[in-house]
């Protein structure tokens, strides 16, 4: 007999804890990315109003983060630039 494991679900919305589980971060540091509107978007759910995250939201906010840094995107790295030459100034 086979042993067949059964397809894992993901979930389509993370709470507070599974999302920074799944980042890698504290709880806390979520929370406080929340507060200050700097962190991935959230929402509120249900009656008791708790803290959500869309997954393919969140995905897209980590791809956004990797991106603007300058060590994972060739672009934005200073050292792949040409330096810039300084005029000379004439003195008179």
């Amino acid at each position: 007999m086979r042993n067949q494991s059964k397809p894992v679900i993901e979930a389509a919305f993370m709470n507070v804890q599974t999302a920074a589980a799944y980042m890698g971060i504290s709880v806390n540091t979520l929370y406080v990315w929340r507060h200050r509107r700097q962190g991935p978007p959230s929402f509120r759910m249900g009656p008791g109003g708790r803290v959500m995250y869309r997954r393919d939201l969140l995905n897209a906010w980590l791809s956004e983060q990797q991106q603007a840094d300058s060590r994972t995107n060739p672009a934005l790295n200073p050292l792949n630039k040409v330096p810039q030459r300084r005029e000379r100034h004439r003195t008179v």
